[in-house]
């Protein structure tokens, strides 16, 4: 469904408010997706999970992908120049910034009249969340920041041939080009540990590609993401409590992000997955699962 937040028109999927076993409404968890995803690259297993152990789960389409409002009128920014100026040190100005993306999940809680809620990112959306905890942290119950980073100078890159992989283009301008290249792009953040098939693979690229194939849009997230680098230091602020899980093959947000953000947290708790790289195949989904439901459970008043 469509609804209007941060004065933009958002997609969002609720599983409902329910009630729980003492008859009062079911904890809240908003689940915030990474660069260029969309809502259904939450696995269906880890939304039921959720719905099974008691939550409501609020997805929503981020800014300038899936079928929330794109914003191509602010032009596509070069991403080789901005990331020439990151390096110098330059400023960097971008389209919009990850508060203003941070402000459109808060829109969304806004909008569902949620009060509170559980705020679970990853990769740039555990960016998002961060933002969101510190910019109201009188709505966050917890905080799990996944595969993600604080942003910080001086971390680990991914690696040289995923950083390839991710700065190419598909073959021409076809929708099949367009899935290849994509498939290519999750081969090589994938995890080792947690092996999906190729077939699998294709078939939830290419649901995706057909639901919204918004390429301008990932080049704006991604110098949202690249400006907002004076997020590192605000984390000290951060006072949810905070599970921040990382995986220990990640090729694309090494391992050291993770260990870097939970520093920086006070009080946050690291897990690092053995095997687990930049994606969300089953076996990653189950055992993110594990970790999130005591801790969401821990921290619901």
């Amino acid at each position: 469904m469509k609804i209007r937040a941060s004065n933009i028109d958002i997609e969002v999927e609720d599983s409902g408010v329910g009630l729980d076993a003492r008859g009062q409404p079911r904890p809240v968890v908003l689940l915030i997706m990474g660069l260029g995803m969309q809502l259904i690259a939450w696995p269906p297993e880890m939304v039921q999970g959720l719905v099974d152990a008691g939550f409501r789960v609020v997805r929503f389409d981020n800014r300038d992908a899936g079928l929330s409002q794109g914003f191509d009128h602010l032009g596509t920014p070069g991403l080789l120049w901005t990331g020439l100026k990151y390096r110098l040190g330059w400023r960097i100005r971008p389209p919009y910034s990850l508060q203003d993306m941070a402000a459109d999940a808060l829109g969304v809680l806004d909008a569902l009249q949620i009060g509170k809620a559980h705020i679970v990112g990853v990769s740039m959306g555990g960016m998002i969340a961060q933002r969101l905890a510190l910019t109201a942290p009188a709505r966050v119950l917890s905080l799990a920041s996944i595969m993600s980073s604080s942003g910080a100078r001086g971390l680990p890159a991914a690696r040289p041939e995923v950083t390839r992989v991710l700065l190419s283009r598909p073959a021409n301008k076809s929708m099949q080009a367009a899935i290849d290249h994509s498939v290519r792009l999750f081969k090589a953040i994938g995890s080792p540990g947690f092996a999906i098939s190729e077939v699998d693979l294709r078939e939830r690229v290419t649901a995706a590609h057909r639901r919204s194939y918004r390429p301008r849009g990932i080049a704006r997230q991604m110098v949202a993401i690249v400006a907002d680098s004076a997020r590192a230091a605000a984390l000290a602020r951060v006072a949810a409590p905070t599970l921040v899980v990382h995986g220990k093959a990640d090729p694309l947000v090494p391992f050291a992000c993770g260990e870097d953000t939970a520093r920086r947290i006070p009080g946050a708790r690291l897990e690092g997955v053995q095997g687990m790289g930049h994606d969300l195949p089953p076996g990653v989904a189950a055992r993110l699962l594990a970790l999130l439901i005591p801790h969401l459970n821990a921290n619901n008043a």
